[in-house]
């Protein structure tokens, strides 16, 4: 059957008229074309990035899946292709923040330095690091609470670790042989102490803040809690003056 010039023209404006009376099938399906068209990796970055957010705030346990897919958009399919489950994307998340944290130390430029100077800057960063990222202090909280359970699954985590101990040891010799820095500091124990500075009050901040009626996350609390640590700090690491 042909069909003159006037036909096609009606069949065009019922085309038209039928999505005009359907609006949502139409959003749906140009959700749907847009979401076809984007590359996988934004799907899984979409994803990881709503996960960060949706752990930190619930922890492991309340945290839903069916929440992480309707805020990125994505099929619940879509967390089992790149994570294997929530298992998998609780993991990836730790990897992702704990990665991020490693990442930037490892950036900075501390064998031009004094080892002063650069351990000093190391801990700059740390602590502005942990201050600028209350969600990785939420999340590690958590872990903690579950002892560690998922991080123990990760194969990352412990090598993206090492190269930042060997950092430390080496500013730690290196400050030995100017004879700046004291003998026989560990910098495992040195790193851990640099995080505590830079993580207890802040991930207790509102219980001590109860207990002792000062508030901890005021700015100006905040600025004389790192006046004394980095004291604390140049002071143990500093040969005694005789």
């Amino acid at each position: 059957m042909q069909l003159n010039d006037r036909s096609m023209v009606a069949i065009t404006q019922n085309s038209k008229r039928s999505q005009q009376a359907r609006p949502g099938r139409s959003k749906r399906a140009k959700r749907v074309s847009k979401a076809a068209i984007s590359p996988a990796e934004n799907s899984r970055d979409r994803i990881l990035k709503v996960a960060i957010a949706e752990f930190a705030e619930k922890g492991y346990s309340g945290a839903r899946v069916d929440v992480i897919c309707r805020l990125s958009r994505v099929n619940p399919r879509m967390i089992y292709h790149y994570f294997g489950g929530k298992d998998g994307l609780y993991v990836t998340v730790l990897e992702q923040v704990l990665g991020e944290l490693r990442t930037e130390e490892l950036k900075l430029d501390v064998a031009s330095v004094s080892p002063a100077d650069g351990m000093m800057q190391l801990f700059d960063f740390t602590y502005e690091h942990f201050g600028n990222h209350p969600q990785l202090i939420h999340l590690l909280s958590g872990e903690n609470l579950l002892k560690a359970r998922f991080l123990r699954r990760s194969a990352k985590t412990p090598i993206v670790a090492s190269p930042l101990i060997r950092l430390i040891d080496e500013l730690l010799r290196r400050g030995e042989k100017k004879g700046d820095f004291r003998h026989g500091i560990d910098p495992l124990q040195l790193y851990v102490i640099m995080v505590g500075f830079a993580y207890f009050h802040r991930s207790n901040a509102y219980t001590l803040s109860v207990i002792f009626r000062s508030d901890l996350l005021a700015p100006a609390w905040q600025s004389a809690h790192k006046r004394y640590a980095d004291e604390m700090i140049l002071r143990f690491l500093h040969r005694d003056q005789a």
